[in-house]
């Protein structure tokens, strides 16, 4: 049988058959998939060929297959660098939540998860969630950011999952597709998924995330099935987001704004940190590039932790 993967605990993994019946499957043995070393061999998303079962009473499936991923999302853990784990397969595009505070969302945060979805080509949708609880200038404060990624090319959109603002634009995106929702525990992942589908009301998630929270290598997603031809992977939140299998001489080239530039450079081998005649040095000095974004870059090649925080208006390195 195939089907595709809708849950998974780390164990077992409900997998929806392509007659609409759901099964609570087993992996057979070990999977390998393409050198892929996590936590996690049989992630939300993938197509998986499985046979059934009866032991004893119950009926279970047993994976023996994992079809060809046309992409996925993958983080290390900040704290386990040597731990990798996929958080979803097979997206048509990630909606990431940002919020200013409460809790805050770090630029070079969104940086490492934009230049991850860069890499295996998945658009990322920013969503600036909780428009509805900012005084003024923490208002100025979201447009500016908002701005920021806008003039790079990614999508923004101000949002309130809690009064609805802007929900419909967001729904209506996601008709026909397979969509992430993603970002920190508490920037109201879980709201919005109620708000866009009022039937599904996923209290026991949000339960789930806040006793997750801050086990980095054991991060549970899942897929619904929604009443407007659309799917949401919800994932708990995500407190670190540490890139995976990038060498330093490739990562400016999932900077879209950095990549555009390169060309440009004198050398074409040009990691743009101390080399001469560099264009995206250049376009730094005349604000072309956003110092934040070039900040994230440098730590992100020089392998820094990403606890160290960059500021939006910070203008040195």
């Amino acid at each position: 049988m195939v089907g595709i993967v809708y849950k998974s605990t780390g164990s077992w993994y409900t997998v929806k058959a392509e007659n609409g019946d759901f099964y609570e499957c087993r992996i057979k043995g070990k999977f390998r998939i393409k050198g892929i070393k996590s936590t996690n061999p049989v992630a939300v998303g993938d197509r998986v060929r499985f046979e059934v079962e009866t032991i004893g009473d119950d009926t279970i499936g047993i994976i023996n297959e994992i079809n060809t991923r046309k992409n996925y999302i993958i983080r290390k853990s900040v704290n386990l660098s040597k731990q990798t784990h996929i958080i979803a397969a097979n997206l048509d595009q990630v909606f990431l939540l940002v919020t200013l505070n409460n809790p805050p969302t770090y630029p070079v945060f969104i940086d490492r998860f934009l230049i991850t979805a860069e890499a295996y080509e998945i658009p990322v949708i920013l969503l600036f969630n909780k428009v509805d609880t900012y005084a003024p200038e923490e208002l100025d404060e979201i447009k500016f950011l908002a701005a920021l990624y806008r003039k790079i090319g990614y999508t923004c959109i101000g949002i309130s999952a809690a009064t609805g603002k802007n929900v419909d634009k967001v729904k209506e995106m996601m008709k026909g597709k397979t969509s992430m929702f993603s970002g920190h525990s508490g920037v109201g992942k879980s709201t919005l998924v109620n708000t866009i589908e009022p039937d599904l009301d996923i209290k026991t998630k949000q339960i789930s995330e806040q006793h997750l929270q801050g086990q980095h290598t054991t991060t549970f997603a899942e897929m619904f099935d929604l009443s407007f031809n659309a799917r949401i992977i919800d994932t708990p939140g995500i407190k670190g987001f540490g890139i995976v299998d990038m060498e330093k001489e490739e990562i400016g080239n999932y900077f879209p704004e950095f990549f555009k530039l390169k060309q440009d450079c004198k050398f074409n081998n040009c990691i743009h940190i101390d080399e001469p005649k560099c264009a995206v040095k250049d376009a730094l000095e005349t604000g072309e590039i956003a110092w934040s974004r070039y900040n994230s870059y440098l730590q992100m090649v020089k392998g820094e932790d990403e606890n160290y925080r960059v500021d939006i208006h910070d203008n040195k390195k």
